[in-house]
């Protein structure tokens, strides 16, 4: 969901709340042994907190069943699992079918970093009617996200200036008014988040997986991982290979990237996703509304871009539209081909001086709701990625590298490679050039790779494939559109991706659906 600092993955609703009221103490003298035998109180869910990005409470399931939530406790610092400990927001839906043949959790992760599982896995459940036969379908906040010790950073009317801002610099002056939001940015979270920030590593989460799989009862780690969720799940077998069950990873990030080539990578798939859309609306047998040919129409997207930097058009009101809100709403309605239609919409609106539909699309990206209320996905995205992530961008690298990212994607090129800098400033060192996800002797886990998408772009699966170990990683081709590829109703995917979870049965490796 890119917009300057989140552009590692999908991104998915969540929010801030105050470390204080989830980090607790350990007075009873709790240690690691007794996390792992609490047990959940499992409740009727509330509506999402403003953490969560808000709403209302998750609708009952087909049949009147109720969706569940429980806290789970984890430590702080897996480094001190005798310490403080942090509440897990998690959430189910009990499996549908008869308990003989339950299979067990089958815990998700949607992606961000900085998606809340707990309010997306509702949103999407329908979409798992048949894995919820044989699973309780299982989703969490991750630490550092919505309700799980949430980072917050900014409030919401800071975030309004702060995604008003020009994440394109052009000229000095530009250049070091971004270079000081963002330090001001990176700044508040650490003063609001400061204890929490050192913690909410990729390997963390995937700990606090390994203590939720064992006080659910499950012998087992059964694991669907999208976009980020597959880095998560990599990460995962690589800690615990032998305590891998049935993993499907859809989206996949490369694993052998660093955060410059993941960039760069990104410009690359958000162009061809672009590309890939003018086409569409060029050949169809219906006139185009946005341009004559497929060149036409990225030529007017370019130049209304070119206009909107030195003079924006109205927005939602009271703000307007500037260059980088609407590079931002076109790159959110890229990651699914569902969107194309209102991306033709909101191009043509913007055409005749109305920029409503992309600011709208612009906001699904950042997580702020219709009231202005903001979730922490942004909060929560920087602080996980600049925890992971080692190298550390100058400026004047970041300049250097312009013409490398122009080329790769003359639209997205430059938004990708200034995002860089966001953890320049950062008061938490990162962990690693690129995440460890080796997991010689784990189960296989099947890697959905879609040659369209553009956040997570195709060749990494083939990366994640080689990177898990000989017999680990068994990869499967869509030849679609958008990010992902279950949740685009694709049967070939849908029926491959089911039969493994279900049943079992591994696919041939490079079986392919289109």
């Amino acid at each position: 969901m890119p917009n300057p600092p989140q552009l590692r993955a999908a991104a998915l609703t969540v929010a801030a709340v105050l470390l204080s009221s989830l980090v607790t103490g350990c007075g009873d003298g709790s240690k690691e042994k007794d996390l792992t035998a609490q047990k959940l109180n499992w409740k009727e869910c509330p509506a999402p907190s403003e953490s969560e990005g808000g709403g209302n409470a998750p609708s009952p399931l087909p049949g009147g069943a109720q969706w569940q939530c429980a806290t789970l406790k984890a430590p702080l610092d897996w480094a001190k699992p005798k310490g403080d400990t942090i509440g897990l927001a998690l959430i189910r839906a009990k499996t549908s079918g008869e308990q003989s043949k339950r299979i067990g959790s089958l815990i998700f992760n949607f992606g961000g970093p900085g998606g809340s599982g707990v309010t997306t896995l509702p949103s999407f459940a329908g979409d798992y009617t048949t894995l919820r036969t044989r699973y309780d379908l299982v989703s969490f906040d991750p630490r550092g996200v919505g309700r799980s010790a949430g980072v917050e950073c900014e409030n919401d009317q800071q975030l309004d200036e702060f995604f008003q801002q020009d994440a394109t610099p052009d000229d000095a002056a530009e250049r070091q008014k971004f270079l000081a939001n963002t330090k001001t940015f990176n700044a508040a979270c650490e003063k609001h988040s400061g204890k929490t920030l050192p913690h909410v590593r990729t390997t963390d989460a995937a700990r606090d997986m390994d203590l939720m799989r064992q006080v659910l009862g499950d012998e087992k780690l059964h694991y669907f991982g999208i976009s980020y969720g597959t880095e998560l799940g990599g990460v995962y077998a690589h800690l615990f290979p032998k305590k891998i069950g049935r993993a499907v990873f859809d989206a996949v990030v490369d694993p052998t990237q660093n955060s410059e080539q993941s960039s760069l990578g990104q410009a690359k798939g958000f162009q061809l996703a672009l590309d890939n859309f003018a086409q569409d609306c060029t050949s169809k047998t219906t006139d185009c509304p946005i341009g004559d040919t497929a060149q036409h129409v990225k030529d007017r997207i370019a130049t209304l871009l070119t206009g909107l930097d030195s003079k924006p058009i109205p927005g939602v009101f009271p703000r307007e539209l500037t260059q980088t809100a609407a590079t931002n709403g076109i790159a959110q309605a890229l990651y699914s081909k569902d969107f194309w239609e209102y991306l033709t919409e909101g191009l043509q609106q913007a055409y005749d001086g109305d920029g409503k539909v992309l600011m709208l699309l612009s906001d699904s990206m950042n997580g702020r709701s219709e009231n202005g209320q903001y979730s922490n996905i942004t909060a929560a995205n920087i602080s996980i990625n600049c925890a992971d992530d080692k190298p550390r961008y100058t400026p004047n690298y970041v300049e250097s590298k312009l013409p490398a990212f122009r080329t790769a994607s003359p639209l997205f090129g430059d938004f990708l490679a200034w995002g860089m800098v966001s953890c320049t400033e950062w008061p938490v060192a990162g962990a690693a050039d690129h995440p460890d996800v080796s997991a010689a002797g784990a189960a296989p886990i099947l890697v959905v790779g879609n040659t369209g998408d553009p956040a997570t772009p195709y060749e990494g699966a083939q990366k994640m494939v080689t990177a898990l170990g000989k017999g680990v990683g068994v990869e499967l081709t869509y030849k679609g559109q958008g990010h992902g590829a279950y949740d685009s109703k694709n049967k070939c995917v849908q029926g491959a991706v089911n039969g493994y979870l279900l049943e079992g049965t591994v696919p041939s490796a490079g079986a392919v659906c289109s």
